[in-house]
């Protein structure tokens, strides 16, 4: 069985142009991700799904400099793009993320796909569906198979856009495995799409960086709950809607 995960990643974000190759102690924020996602144990490779924009020639500069996998596709049908990428690297299993989880950690990608793998006959796994991780710890497992089956059916702009809202809109069709964190932390806001976000995480980074690079959740946790005054920095972000 082939894992492979699928970070999707641009520079034309809405609230935070270029967010993804933003530098905090000199190093952009999607190799932070690269680096901390490659310990995980149960994946194969890795691959970023970026656009054919011209303005995301660098995240290909970026991808070639560490010797990534990359593949270039449609700005709004993601959906394709996940499909190009998966068919490419001939996955069984594809692990999505996006390139504004750089906090993301290896031990919480490993516990999601061993739910879904341990799962018989499951076709999706995701910890988003209820929230008990913190934003910026999305990660969601699926075959190929079911990909296929999504590139096929979803005709509707958002779900093209937003890769498997399909699958959450209809239940009935697949077979899910619903992922929770024994401690509810989803009032943590950890991603990057905002100022905000990116001063929180910034300061989340250098307090760990170098030492400790391969912190983990529980880690974060802990550092927030000795700085609560750093969650004022972004608690007043609304998250985007699907």
């Amino acid at each position: 069985m082939k894992i492979v995960a699928i970070i999707q990643a641009r520079m034309g974000s809405t609230r935070l142009p270029g967010k993804v190759l933003r530098t905090v102690l000199g190093k952009p924020l999607i190799k932070y991700q690269v680096d901390r996602i490659r310990h995980a144990s149960y994946m194969d490779e890795i691959v970023i799904a970026t656009t054919d924009n011209r303005k995301d020639d660098v995240i290909v500069e970026f991808c070639r400099s560490e010797k990534l996998h990359y593949i270039r596709g449609s700005e709004k049908d993601v959906l394709s793009r996940f499909h190009q990428a998966a068919e490419e690297t001939e996955a069984d299993v594809i692990v999505r993320l996006t390139a504004d989880c750089p906090v993301i950690d290896a031990q919480t990608i490993d516990h999601v796909i061993k739910a879904f793998v341990t799962s018989e006959h499951a076709d999706y796994a995701a910890n988003v569906l209820e929230r008990t991780y913190p934003r910026g710890y999305d990660i969601e497992v699926f075959t190929r198979q079911t990909l296929a089956k999504l590139n096929k059916i979803a005709c509707r702009n958002s779900d093209r856009e937003h890769v498997t809202t399909y699958i959450r809109d209809h239940p009935d069709q697949f077979d899910i495995v619903n992922v929770l964190h024994h401690t509810d932390y989803s009032n943590y806001r950890l991603t990057v799409d905002t100022v905000e976000d990116f001063q929180l995480i910034e300061k989340i980074i250098q307090s760990f960086e170098p030492k400790k690079p391969y912190y983990m959740l529980e880690d974060i946790i802990k550092l927030l709950e000795h700085h609560p005054d750093w969650l004022t920095i972004n608690a007043n972000i609304k998250q985007k809607d699907w």
